[in-house]
C-alpha cells in the first residue's frame, strides 16, 4: 500500500512511528506537510498537490490534523476522500471533535456521561450558571485550548465569575463544567482504533496541579479499565466518526464520564506506558479498512 501521513513534523514521535510501522510492514509511506498542499478542484480530476508538483495516488491518509490548522487540514483531508483515498479519520469527524461545544452535545444526546456542563454568550447571571452545573469548585475552559491550555479550576464562586467575567470581557468563548474532585487530579487516556479499546493509560496530574495532561508534567501508567470504560470510550469515539481517537475519561462517582475526543492523539506516553506497539495496530487498521474500501468503490 502507499500511504500519506499528513503532519508538519516528520521529526514528531507519532509521525515517526507510524511511518516506521508502515515501512516495517512492507508498505510505502510519505509524510506530507499539510499546510504546504494545495488543490486542484475541477470535477472530472480533483488532485492535491505539493511544492510544484501533483501528488502520487494514496491509498490511504492519516491526518495528524493540529488544532490551529483544523480549517485548512480538513479541506486538505476532505480533497483526498474526494479523490478516492481512504482516510482514517474522515474530515467531518475530525471537524466535529474538534468542535468542543458540539462534541459535548452529541455525547449529551447519546446519553454518554459526561460532567454537567454550562455554556453561555453573556449571563446575566453569572452566579446561577454555576449554580447550574453543581456549585464551586468549577472548571473553566476555553473552547479553543488544548493541552491543559486555557484550563482554569475555580475554587470559589467568587473566584469563578471573575474568571468568566475576565474571560468574557475578552470575548472568549467557554465552558464552565463540574469538577470531578473524587478522580483526584487523574484521568484515563483511551486509545480507540475501530469498535476496540487498544491501549490505556492512565495519567496524574504533577503536585500542586490539577490538570493532567503530559506535556503539563503528568506521569503516565499503564490502568486497567473496567467494561462500563471501554464501552463508555468505544461509544464517545463512534459517536464522532471517528475510527481513530483519544478518549479521555474520569472516574466519578457516577461512572465514566468523557471529557474530551481526541482526533489526533499522541502515541509516546501511551507508548512507553503500555509497551504496546500502538503505531503497528494503526497500521493494521489501515490496511483492512482500505482494502474493503476500495473493494466496495471497485463495485460501485
Amino acid at each position: 500500500m502507499r500511504i500519506a501521513i499528513l503532519s508538519r513534523n516528520p521529526k514528531l514521535y507519532s509521525t515517526r512511528r507510524l511511518k516506521e510501522a508502515g515501512i516495517e510492514m512492507g508498505h510505502e509511506v510519505d509524510v506530507v506537510d499539510t499546510m504546504h498542499c494545495y488543490m486542484d478542484i475541477t470535477s472530472n480530476n480533483p488532485s492535491v498537490r505539493y511544492k510544484g508538483r501533483t501528488l502520487p495516488k494514496y491509498d490511504a491518509i492519516i491526518p495528524r490534523i493540529g488544532a490551529s490548522v483544523s480549517f485548512y487540514g480538513t479541506s486538505v483531508v476532505r480533497q483526498f476522500e474526494m479523490m478516492g483515498t481512504y482516510s482514517i479519520n474522515e474530515s467531518v469527524a475530525i471537524s466535529r471533535s474538534r468542535d468542543k461545544l458540539r462534541s459535548l452535545q452529541l455525547l449529551s444526546r447519546k446519553g454518554i456521561g459526561m460532567p454537567r456542563t454550562g455554556f453561555a454568550n453573556h449571563p446575566d447571571r453569572i452566579d446561577d450558571l454555576i449554580k447550574n452545573v453543581g456549585g464551586a469548585p468549577v472548571v473553566i475552559k476555553l473552547l479553543e485550548g488544548t493541552q491543559g491550555i486555557g484550563v482554569v479550576l475555580a475554587e470559589t464562586a467568587k473566584t469563578a465569575e471573575a474568571i468568566i467575567e475576565a474571560f468574557m470581557g475578552l470575548g472568549a468563548n467557554i465552558l464552565i463544567q463540574e469538577y470531578i474532585k473524587e478522580a483526584g487530579g487523574a484521568d484515563i487516556r483511551c486509545l480507540v482504533v475501530g469498535d476496540k479499546v487498544i491501549a490505556a493509560m492512565k495519567r496524574q496530574a504533577a503536585p500542586g496541579e490539577f490538570r493532567s495532561n503530559l506535556h503539563r508534567g503528568g506521569s503516565a501508567s499503564i490502568v486497567k479499565l473496567t467494561p462500563d470504560e471501554r464501552k463508555t470510550a468505544v461509544a464517545a469515539a463512534n459517536t464522532m466518526g471517528l475510527n481513530m481517537a483519544g478518549v479521555d475519561i474520569l472516574r466519578s462517582k457516577n461512572g465514566p464520564v468523557v471529557m474530551e475526543v481526541n482526533s489526533s492523539p499522541g502515541l509516546e506516553g501511551i507508548e512507553t506506558a503500555t509497551g504496546k506497539n500502538i503505531a503497528g495496530m494503526i497500521i493494521e487498521h489501515i490496511v483492512k479498512n482500505a482494502h474493503l474500501t476500495t473493494k466496495t468503490r471497485g463495485k460501485g
